[in-house]
């Protein structure tokens, strides 16, 4: 073969061909560049492009099919064409989900927004993402993966135009990168950054819900194989009655009424187990009316469509004889994975994906539903035939978290002890944490195989689905009596709200009845006692500094995925609410937590985001005015990063979750590769002293300070040691039996506490 012109990126004739690379191979840095994802997809088919042109009605050739162009069923279409066949979709093991495999790929995950980062002057979200100096901040902190939150286009079309989105871009109605965000490119060089900096990209996928886009539009006009994407019932023109009529956009919530009438016609199945966002007079229930809408049949119709979120996010039907849903999302999930070089996919809303009608007068089954595990399962396999990984945001409970992960996704993200450590921050008191720790390890779901967070982009929810639902009526030890589940989440709910909100902290706000608007520095603020964020002194910055190591302690110091926002590392606070009043006007109260952040000082004069989210105030600072400073958050985050990656604590066994001696205390016992390990916390502001009890613990055993690597004592005959903590503080403990030392040698990144011989 001539050298001459050869591209020396390139592979010879005898290499092995880039599409036949197994995407597991694609996900370590060190293999050849050329190894790595390319965009390939949607360049090896091309569709021509219609011109806007006429009215934007089904009667209108031209605009349907532009609809049809711009869809993400026709988009899955073609980029499931590119993978049938392949021998590369035969070199991985799909069948179940493996956690530790996903988490020794990616452990600690910074979870970005991207209407709320302030970018890199001149560049957008995915390019500053892409940033060189960004994830040399991130790796010197020990992030190595960053999970972008969704990009690709969202909200609806309206004729000929797109309208915003209604949920933060989670109503996907492109396979295409939002211009707003960056472009397809921009997100291919972030994952080869990424790659250089030992670390990966998480995209998204919603196979729950789309926004109203043209596959909804071109559903409602009764086009081809788009009804079969929703939940979605025509309505014959004689029962119009029966709707309520569309008095503004195009479509309206049932009441209570109409949907009952419309469940006794035989239209639809009826009320659901709940009404999530639920609303008086805005969303009554889970289902909507359109208004008429002309096909290119010449006929006019009116459907009913299922939303179990808000009225622009339409449900996607999968288990329509079409399968049109499955292969719309399937094709969003190839693209992501094969064609933008992602490493893995959050599934968002995926606890939703089956419905079925009860008997009479009872809801209809519509969480927890066979068909949901059969969903994810199916979209989790095909992630990983192609080598990724999946995670999955499922708030409900134990027992179903459980049951969908045992085929489905690789992780999930805990919402049943996310709400429990700051119920323990709120009070001093551990006792609801250490029963949900519990719980989730009865019910058969692993530390390791959960996404332990901070904050997010989300409320901080406390539903408590798992107590207030199926367990409503099991009884539960709390505060020395026995107390019905359903009671026990009503009594955490009001803690939380009369220690955070209100006049405890009147910056934070409620949001439906889902959670608390607020920022982990403000709910720490609000724990302290102080009821105004204005002028915070010196040493109550340090407070909040303290408290919120304190939580990324209880996150980071136990098996799985440890997960934190960009609000996390600058510290940020809530906005005054006349800064967002604009967005809080439908009564999303989550804006107040969502401000713009910089973390690289990246344009230090800037007083909002691209997209106009208001910058807030940041008690840390910048992430290189922070790493230059040893007792900042950033560094201490790393140094307690560097103890969690050397002992492997990620991929570590949770052991036991003792009883305590002092309600503030919170002790977790870990079986490393080849020792145990003790995380001790103190959720108060004063110092305690106590003593950890422990079956697992060996008499005899010395304990060594995993940060200083000194001996600091020894766990008595009673399996058992003495302990004092300072106020908010953490410790992490390595557990050497009699006759054992650390020694090296063990692997390349972990020590080992086995003496050779």
């Amino acid at each position: 073969m001539s050298d001459n012109g050869a591209d020396p990126d390139q592979p010879t004739a005898e290499a092995h061909a880039p599409s036949e690379v197994s995407y597991d191979e694609q996900r370590y840095p060190a293999r050849p560049k050329r190894l790595r994802p390319r965009g390939r997809l949607r360049g090896l088919f091309s569709r021509p492009r219609t011109e806007r042109s006429g009215k934007a009605s089904g009667e209108n050739a031209l605009y349907v099919s532009w609809l049809a162009e711009q869809s993400m069923l026709a988009d899955a279409i073609e980029f499931g064409r590119q993978f049938s066949g392949q021998g590369s979709m035969w070199q991985n093991p799909f069948a179940n989900p493996d956690p530790r495999a996903a988490i020794e790929k990616a452990s600690v995950w910074f979870t970005a927004y991207p209407i709320s980062m302030i970018t890199k002057k001149g560049t957008s979200f995915l390019g500053t993402l892409g940033d060189e100096d960004l994830w040399a901040a991130f790796e010197a902190i020990g992030i190595d993966g960053l999970h972008t939150g969704p990009v690709k286009q969202a909200g609806g079309i309206s004729g000929w135009d797109p309208t915003p989105s209604v949920d933060g871009h989670f109503d996907r109605i492109s396979t295409q990168i939002d211009a707003d965000f960056g472009t397809e490119e921009e997100f291919r060089t972030m994952t080869e950054v990424a790659a250089g900096h030992l670390g990966m990209v998480i995209d998204d996928i919603v196979p729950g819900h789309t926004g109203k886009g043209a596959d909804f539009r071109l559903a409602e006009m009764k086009v081809g194989d788009y009804p079969g994407i929703y939940h979605m019932v025509e309505i014959d023109p004689k029962d119009w009655h029966l709707l309520p009529r569309v008095r503004r956009g195009d479509s309206v919530n049932l009441d209570l009424e109409a949907e009952d009438q419309l469940t006794k016609a035989g239209y639809i199945i009826g009320r659901m187990q709940r009404v999530i966002f639920y609303e008086p007079g805005v969303k009554d229930t889970n289902w909507s009316a359109t208004a008429p809408v002309l096909g290119p049949d010449g006929v006019e119709r009116r459907w009913v469509y299922l939303h179990y979120f808000k009225e622009g996010q339409p449900t996607i039907n999968w288990l329509d004889p079409s399968f049109a849903g499955m292969r719309m999302v399937i094709g969003d999930a190839l693209h992501s994975l094969g064609d933008l070089g992602s490493g893995a996919l959050r599934l968002d809303a995926n606890g939703f994906l089956g419905v079925e009608k009860s008997p009479e007068d009872s809801p209809a089954w519509s969480e927890g539903h066979p068909l949901s595990e059969a969903a994810n399962q199916l979209i989790a396999s095909m992630v990983r035939k192609v080598g990724g990984f999946t995670f999955q945001e499922l708030n409900l409970t134990i027992d179903d978290i459980k049951s969908s992960a045992e085929r489905g996704a690789d992780l999930s993200y805990d919402f049943v002890n996310r709400p429990a450590y700051v119920h323990a921050l709120a009070t001093g008191d551990t006792e609801f944490v250490r029963l949900t720790l519990k719980l989730s390890v009865e019910h058969g779901v692993e530390p390791a195989s959960l996404v332990h967070a901070l904050q997010n982009h989300d409320e901080m929810t406390y539903e408590l689905v798992h107590f207030a639902t199926l367990h409503a009526e099991d009884l539960y030890p709390f505060r020395g009596t026995q107390i019905r589940g359903a009671d026990l989440a009503v009594t955490i709910r009001q803690d939380m709200l009369d220690h955070l909100t209100g006049e405890a902290g009147p910056y934070n706000a409620t949001f439906t009845q889902n959670g608390i608007a607020s920022t982990t520095a403000s709910l720490i603020a609000a724990t302290l006692g102080l009821t105004s964020l204005d002028d915070l002194s010196p040493e109550q910055v340090e407070q909040i500094r303290q408290a919120h190591l304190l939580l990324a302690m209880f996150n980071a110091l136990q098996p799985g995925v440890f997960a934190l926002s960009g609000w996390d590392l600058c510290g940020m606070l809530t906005l005054d609410r006349k800064q967002v009043g604009w967005l809080l006007a439908e009564g999303d109260t989550r804006w107040i937590h969502r401000s713009a952040y910089d973390l690289m000082d990246y344009r230090p004069e800037a007083t909002e985001s691209l997209s106009r989210l208001p910058r807030g105030t940041s008690l840390y600072g910048s992430l290189p005015a922070q790493l230059a400073d040893p007792h900042s958050f950033a560094c201490r985050l790393r140094d307690l990063l560097a103890v969690r990656k050397r002992y492997g604590i990620a991929t570590a066994v949770q052991l036991d979750v003792p009883q305590v001696s002092n309600k503030a205390m919170l002790v977790m016992v870990h079986q490393l590769s080849d020792a145990e390990q003790v995380t001790v916390l103190n959720f108060s502001g004063a110092e305690i002293s106590g003593s950890v009890l422990s079956e697992h613990l060996v008499p005899g055993s010395g304990l060594v300070d995993m940060f200083t690597d000194e001996l600091v004592g020894e766990v008595d005959d009673l399996h058992s040691f003495s302990v004092t903590l300072g106020p908010y503080e953490g410790r992490s403990l390595l557990v050497l039996c009699p006759g054992d030392h650390p020694v090296s040698g063990h692997r390349a990144d972990r020590p080992s506490v086995r003496t050779p011989g």
